[in-house]
């Protein structure tokens, strides 16, 4: 199994918990893992790109026109990051704009749920129903609860079961 993920969007979005959840369900399944991120203005809202390598790779970032799957958190960064994706790779965008990609507004389904902090969580359960991604919705499952703080383990997995439901 090898497999190469762009995660995008903006600081404060949650990128770099998606990408640790990503690296966790790898390193669960016994995978090995690789992860870089780069997110000089993330803490004012700027853009962030991390990459996640599953299988055997000597490097963490991931080349230009090679990541399998691209997680797009806001729909502007398809434009900036998109190029990552290989041409026959999947994109996973949060978007109520339809194109050449799967697209979800997780960010409405995060606030029907009461917390637009799930986003990210409702934009990875979509991914993880669309099958382009390495892991399945058990090992994500108990990764989230692992990862996540104790208060938040119930609305984290209620973001996720609802992307899964889409």
């Amino acid at each position: 199994m090898k497999q190469q993920i762009i995660v995008s969007g903006k600081g404060g979005q949650g990128v770099l918990f998606v990408t640790r959840l990503l690296a966790e369900a790898g390193l669960e399944m016994g995978l090995d893992v690789l992860t870089a991120e780069t997110h000089g203005m993330a803490m004012r809202g700027g853009t962030v790109i991390s990459h996640v390598k599953v299988g055997s790779f000597k490097s963490p970032l991931i080349r230009k026109g090679r990541a399998d799957t691209g997680l797009f958190l806001v729909h502007s960064n398809v434009a900036i990051h998109g190029n990552y994706v290989k041409p026959d790779g999947s994109c996973v965008v949060n978007t109520d704009r339809g194109g050449a990609y799967a697209a979800i507004d997780a960010t409405k389904h995060a606030g029907e749920i009461g917390s637009l902090l799930v986003t990210n969580l409702v934009l990875l359960g979509y991914a993880v129903s669309q099958e382009v991604l390495f892991c399945n919705e058990a090992v994500m499952k108990k990764v989230i609860k692992k990862a996540s703080h104790p208060r938040h383990v119930d609305l984290n997995l209620r973001g996720f079961d609802r992307g899964l439901q889409l």
